[in-house]
């Protein structure tokens, strides 16, 4: 496994996979494979930790949630469904730049802008912590000190404490839920 795991890794070392075009390929179901996101964020093969962060990175940038609700890793052959047991990723930074419009930093290295295409909602089974949407049906929950950098953003808008990211305002009253 290590040594498939090294080619693997030499491939990915050579190319840009942050945005594949996942919309483009629609091939058939190839089955299941042993492979689950933790509630944490953590990559799961067979049980074991995924160690490599590159591994992961690559394996995120081909996941996508179809309309059946479940998660697939998608290449232009093939289509292997995953177990995903909250949300398959972690939003682990937030930052807000000098026009107002906050970014988010994903525990794969990717930054995503807070807007109405990437809109926040609160997650209910974590207890109203945030998450965001994010593309090709994904989700992102933040983790505790993120959701604390974010929480140090909100505002009283018409009487509700919200996020202002740019232009788009998202309410952090209890509105939302999982997507």
């Amino acid at each position: 496994m290590n040594e498939q795991l090294d080619a693997i890794e030499r491939q990915v070392s050579k190319r840009n996979f942050d945005s594949p075009p996942l919309h483009l390929w629609h091939p058939p179901l190839s089955g299941e494979i042993d492979i689950r996101i933790t509630a944490d964020g953590d990559w799961l093969h067979e049980g074991r930790r995924i160690e490599r962060d590159s591994i992961v990175r690559l394996f995120a940038s081909i996941l996508r949630r179809e309309e059946d609700g479940e998660y697939y890793l998608v290449t232009p052959g093939e289509k292997w469904r995953i177990r995903v047991d909250l949300h398959p990723l972690v939003a682990t930074d937030v930052e807000r730049d000098a026009s107002g419009v906050l970014c988010i930093t994903l525990n794969t290295g990717k930054r995503v802008l807070v807007d109405e295409e990437h809109p926040l909602f609160l997650e209910p089974a974590v207890g109203g912590v945030a998450g965001i949407r994010l593309d090709h049906g994904l989700t992102a929950i933040f983790s505790r000190p993120a959701w604390y950098r974010l929480v140090e953003y909100a505002e009283e808008v018409d009487g509700t404490t919200s996020i202002r990211s740019g232009a788009s305002c998202f309410r952090l009253d209890g509105g939302g839920g999982r997507p």
